[in-house]
């Protein structure tokens, strides 16, 4: 009997013990199932915050900042970052403060004016002097004040006489010869405009995004009629005389070891409707700065921006450069400005991962800062001992939140968009000579959007080649400190008859060697519209 008992308290026992493992389990499961949900929820909002301020933006029409920082008020996350990267913290964490000075000390000087301005000096006299004159007063000493002033423009009218003569001891029964100077070289053949006025036009036009009609109307208020047909009849023109000049800074930048590239839309006019074209920018640094245009934004024009390169490849990760890393002979590097970029965007939504993505990202970029004009062997070593962990540092980072933020966020869009760049983005440890970014091109591609403001749209493809031809020039002549206005008239000056295997030498990479042979100053010496232009 008391075994019976025994036994049935046994199964009252383990039926128990089964009851609360499986009580156990279901309300385990239970809990993370909570835990996923509130995790989602959590998540859910941050997006729905993130998407009501950006209607908020749209609605009151504003502008955020378009620095891509981080807040000056985390400050500490940036420490702990850069004290990994540099292995050291600074002894003071806090920010320095500015010593105060006072009302007078802070106002800067007044810069003198350009000496080389012409000068108009006025005399002004006390109402005294003027009423009873200068005879009956002693000047003991004066005051003296610059003031800028605009006149207008000055354009003048070169009339090129051509003197006929005979000789005095000619033969009378023999052939009378006629002596007639050549006729002077203009860069349009019997054109209206000199090197002088042509080179102002394309500047205004093309470096100062000024559109046709605003410089048709600006000449018409000093007294010339000059049509926007006429101007872009001539542009034309000088665009077919430059184009081999163009096309040999591509050709040489074809050959560098390394090249940036970026693309923008643009509006091309249309019978019914405007379409989409696109500009091109190839940057060679410290060479060329180069644009083109194409109709489409897809692989067969980057094939023809970039025909038979090797090398690297500095670009963001759109497919329409896939085709070419395929080969092995362009080599894919990539910009941790774009991939920054997507972390910044996640800021509204999740300020908290998108800190410590901006965090690790800004630290590269300071070590980038620190390692300016430093040898290539010692550039190298630096970024591999810096740069190197706190890159491993970010996609450890990447590859750990990748699977607790929701696909529909953008904090998602950036852990997707680094880690499949992941390779390229490393590519800067392996050569010292590589960029980590992609800003050279994006801030010479602001040029073309700038422009994009104020003309809207360009006219047609043949306008926008000429738009292209113009703005490789002005953009390397901005890339080496050349004076854009002086380079374009001396420019004009010698092309014409400037030997085609030479042309090369008038690139704004060479423009500064070029003006110091004999054979160019002899040139320019001879052009007679730019001695009127330079009262020479």
């Amino acid at each position: 009997m008391t075994g019976v008992a025994g036994f049935g308290i046994c199964r009252r026992v383990n039926a128990a013990d089964e009851i609360s493992a499986t009580t156990d389990i279901d309300l385990s499961t239970a809990m993370a199932e909570l835990a996923k949900v509130s995790a989602e929820r959590d998540e859910y909002r941050k997006l729905v915050m993130h998407l009501r301020e950006e209607v908020e933006r749209l609605r009151r029409g504003l502008l955020g900042q378009k620095a891509e920082r981080l807040p000056k008020n985390d400050a500490q996350l940036s420490l702990a970052i850069l004290e990994m990267a540099f292995g050291s913290q600074p002894t003071n964490g806090a920010p320095e403060k500015k010593q105060k000075v006072g009302a007078h000390e802070r106002r800067a000087a007044r810069k003198p004016l350009p000496s080389e301005l012409p000068r108009v000096t006025i005399e002004i006299q006390p109402p005294e002097v003027e009423r009873d004159g200068r005879d009956a007063f002693e000047c003991i000493g004066s005051e003296r004040r610059e003031v800028l002033e605009r006149r207008s423009a000055s354009s003048v009218v070169v009339e090129l006489v051509y003197p006929k003569y005979v000789r005095k001891d000619r033969e009378r029964n023999a052939a009378t010869q006629v002596l007639v100077a050549d006729a002077v070289e203009l860069p349009i053949p019997r054109g209206l405009a000199g090197p002088g006025m042509l080179a102002e036009t394309v500047v205004k036009r093309f470096d100062e995004h000024q559109p046709l009609h605003r410089l048709e109307g600006s000449y018409n208020r000093e007294h010339m009629e000059l049509a926007r047909s006429t101007m872009c009849g001539w542009h034309e023109e000088l665009a077919a005389l430059a184009e081999p000049l163009v096309a040999a800074m591509f050709a040489d930048a074809l050959v560098q070891p390394y090249l940036c590239v970026d693309a923008t839309g643009v509006l091309v006019q249309a019978p019914e409707r405007c379409h989409n074209g696109h500009f091109w920018v190839l940057v060679a640094p410290e060479r060329h700065v180069l644009y083109r245009y194409s109709r489409r934004h897809d692989s067969d024009a980057v094939d023809e921006l970039l025909p038979g390169y090797k090398g690297y490849l500095v670009a963001d990760g759109h497919v329409v450069y896939d085709h070419l890393y395929r080969t092995g002979n362009v080599v894919e590097v990539g910009c941790w400005a774009h991939t920054r970029r997507y972390f910044y965007k996640a800021m509204a939504s999740d300020p908290e991962r998108a800190k410590v993505a901006l965090t690790h990202i800004g630290a590269l970029f300071a070590i980038e800062r620190s390692l300016i004009g430093s040898p290539r062997k010692k550039k190298r070593e630096g970024r591999l001992q810096k740069s190197k962990p706190v890159a491993d540092a970010f996609f450890s980072w990447c590859e750990a939140e990748s699977g607790r933020v929701l696909e529909e966020s953008p904090i998602f869009d950036g852990l997707r968009y680094a880690l499949n760049q992941r390779e390229a983005l490393l590519r800067f440890l392996e050569n010292a000579d590589l960029p980590i970014h992609n800003n050279w091109s994006e801030l010479n591609l602001r040029r073309q959007v700038v422009g994009r403001r104020n003309w809207l749209f360009v006219g047609s493809d043949d306008g926008a080649e000429v738009n292209t031809t113009f703005v490789s020039l002005l953009a390397s002549c901005r890339l080496h400190g050349i004076e854009s206005l002086a380079y374009m008239r001396d420019l004009f000056c010698l092309l014409p008859s400037w030997p085609k295997s030479r042309v090369l030498q008038l690139a704004p990479v060479n423009w500064k060697q070029t003006l110091e042979q004999p054979e160019t100053q002899q040139a320019l010496a001879r052009n007679v519209f730019r001695r009127v232009v330079l009262g020479l």
